[in-house]
């Protein structure tokens, strides 16, 4: 598992909603049983976008939008195989983290 790591959110139900879940614990954070997430929304449920807390991006053609008021801790063993990788975009995904806890 890495940071910025994207995954398919594992239950099919909430996937509807919240097709993935963004890895964006410290890569040197391993050995605990969880990961802390973002969860990236379906962008024509996300309603309107904050400034800076809530970037977008396309994920193998869907639009979504990142939730990071959502962040929450998921088991690791939940996660499987990752979609994609968004490290380049991590000045988007640090600033959001960044406008939510007030280090800006």
């Amino acid at each position: 598992m890495a940071r910025f790591d994207v995954y398919r959110h594992p239950d099919a139900m909430l996937r509807k909603h919240t097709p993935f879940l963004m890895d964006v614990q410290n890569d040197y954070i391993s050995s605990i049983d969880t990961r802390v997430v973002l969860p990236m929304r379906a962008a024509t449920m996300a309603g309107t976008p904050m400034r800076d807390l809530n970037p977008a991006f396309d994920i193998d053609g869907l639009q979504v939008v990142l939730d990071a008021p959502a962040i929450a801790a998921f088991p690791a063993a939940e996660l499987r195989t990752p979609v994609v990788n968004l490290r380049a975009q991590a000045e988007h995904i640090v600033n959001a983290l960044d406008t939510l806890f007030g280090s800006y």
